[in-house]
Protein backbone atom coordinates (compact mmCIF):
# COMPACT_ATOMS: atom_id res chain seq x y z
CA UNK A 1 0.00 0.00 0.00
CA UNK A 2 1.48 3.67 -1.40
CA UNK A 3 1.85 6.06 1.35
CA UNK A 4 1.14 9.42 2.32
CA UNK A 5 4.51 10.70 0.82
CA UNK A 6 4.70 8.21 -2.01
CA UNK A 7 0.83 9.67 -3.06
CA UNK A 8 2.04 13.45 -2.75
CA UNK A 9 5.61 12.32 -4.20
CA UNK A 10 3.18 10.83 -7.15
CA UNK A 11 1.05 14.32 -7.34
CA UNK A 12 4.45 16.18 -7.53
CA UNK A 13 5.46 13.63 -10.87
CA UNK A 14 1.94 14.12 -12.23
CA UNK A 15 2.66 18.29 -12.19
CA UNK A 16 6.13 17.78 -13.49
CA UNK A 17 4.68 15.49 -15.95
CA UNK A 18 2.10 17.92 -17.51
CA UNK A 19 4.77 20.68 -17.38
CA UNK A 20 7.45 18.52 -19.75
CA UNK A 21 4.26 17.67 -22.05
CA UNK A 22 5.74 18.04 -25.52
CA UNK A 23 2.02 17.92 -27.15
CA UNK A 24 -0.61 20.65 -27.13
CA UNK A 25 -2.33 20.08 -24.66
CA UNK A 26 -0.82 22.53 -21.79
CA UNK A 27 -0.58 25.18 -24.49
CA UNK A 28 -4.11 24.33 -25.01
CA UNK A 29 -5.19 24.51 -21.46
CA UNK A 30 -3.55 28.42 -20.76
CA UNK A 31 -5.79 30.08 -18.58
CA UNK A 32 -7.26 27.12 -17.05
CA UNK A 33 -7.62 27.51 -13.45
CA UNK A 34 -9.74 24.93 -11.37
CA UNK A 35 -9.72 24.00 -7.22
CA UNK A 36 -8.85 20.08 -7.52
CA UNK A 37 -8.93 17.11 -4.72
CA UNK A 38 -7.75 14.08 -4.73
CA UNK A 39 -9.09 12.14 -2.19
CA UNK A 40 -6.72 8.66 -1.69
CA UNK A 41 -9.51 6.24 -0.52
CA UNK A 42 -6.90 3.40 0.90
CA UNK A 43 -5.43 5.84 3.73
CA UNK A 44 -8.56 8.29 3.85
CA UNK A 45 -6.28 10.89 3.10
CA UNK A 46 -7.85 14.27 0.83
CA UNK A 47 -4.83 16.65 -0.95
CA UNK A 48 -6.19 19.76 -2.14
CA UNK A 49 -4.85 22.74 -4.38
CA UNK A 50 -5.11 23.67 -7.33
CA UNK A 51 -4.86 22.66 -11.29
CA UNK A 52 -3.91 26.23 -13.04
CA UNK A 53 -2.53 25.92 -17.00
CA UNK A 54 -1.30 22.49 -17.26
CA UNK A 55 0.54 22.73 -13.38
CA UNK A 56 -1.15 20.92 -10.10
CA UNK A 57 -0.22 22.58 -6.69
CA UNK A 58 -0.77 21.10 -3.66
CA UNK A 59 -2.04 23.16 -0.80
CA UNK A 60 -3.14 20.99 1.92
CA UNK A 61 -3.54 17.61 2.85
CA UNK A 62 -6.33 16.27 5.53
CA UNK A 63 -7.15 13.12 6.75
CA UNK A 64 -10.66 11.72 5.31
CA UNK A 65 -12.98 13.20 1.85
CA UNK A 66 -12.83 16.37 0.81
CA UNK A 67 -13.83 18.53 2.89
CA UNK A 68 -15.20 21.30 0.36
CA UNK A 69 -16.23 20.40 -2.98
CA UNK A 70 -13.48 21.58 -5.25
CA UNK A 71 -13.75 22.23 -9.47
CA UNK A 72 -12.48 18.39 -10.24
CA UNK A 73 -12.47 15.74 -8.14
CA UNK A 74 -10.38 12.50 -8.18
CA UNK A 75 -10.92 9.42 -6.08
CA UNK A 76 -8.40 6.31 -6.32
CA UNK A 77 -6.73 4.13 -4.33
CA UNK A 78 -2.55 5.24 -3.52
CA UNK A 79 -1.41 2.40 -5.25
CA UNK A 80 -3.73 3.16 -8.58
CA UNK A 81 -2.34 6.98 -8.05
CA UNK A 82 1.56 6.18 -8.08
CA UNK A 83 0.87 3.01 -10.84
CA UNK A 84 -0.92 6.14 -12.73
CA UNK A 85 1.45 8.39 -12.24
CA UNK A 86 4.29 5.78 -13.48
CA UNK A 87 2.75 4.57 -16.22
CA UNK A 88 1.78 1.22 -14.91
CA UNK A 89 -2.28 2.05 -15.16
CA UNK A 90 -4.07 3.86 -18.02
CA UNK A 91 -6.26 6.50 -17.10
CA UNK A 92 -9.04 5.79 -19.49
CA UNK A 93 -9.30 1.81 -18.30
CA UNK A 94 -9.00 2.97 -14.77
CA UNK A 95 -11.74 5.35 -15.03
CA UNK A 96 -14.06 3.17 -17.20
CA UNK A 97 -13.49 0.34 -14.53
CA UNK A 98 -14.36 2.62 -11.52
CA UNK A 99 -10.98 2.21 -10.11
CA UNK A 100 -10.37 6.05 -10.27
CA UNK A 101 -13.45 8.38 -9.71
CA UNK A 102 -13.10 11.64 -11.64
CA UNK A 103 -15.85 14.49 -11.34
CA UNK A 104 -15.96 17.68 -13.36
CA UNK A 105 -18.58 20.17 -15.53
CA UNK A 106 -18.05 18.83 -19.04
CA UNK A 107 -15.96 22.25 -20.02
CA UNK A 108 -13.41 20.84 -17.33
CA UNK A 109 -13.44 17.12 -18.66
CA UNK A 110 -13.10 18.85 -22.08
CA UNK A 111 -10.09 20.60 -21.22
CA UNK A 112 -8.68 17.68 -18.81
CA UNK A 113 -8.80 15.47 -21.79
CA UNK A 114 -6.31 17.50 -23.40
CA UNK A 115 -3.86 16.94 -20.80
CA UNK A 116 -4.39 13.24 -20.30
Amino acid sequence: MATTQECRGALDRLSDNLTRSEHDGVRGVAGFDRSLSCHVTDLDTTFTGRLTDGRITVDDTTPGPPRERAQIRLAMTGDDLVALVDGGLNFAKAWASGRVRLEAGFRDLLHLRKLL
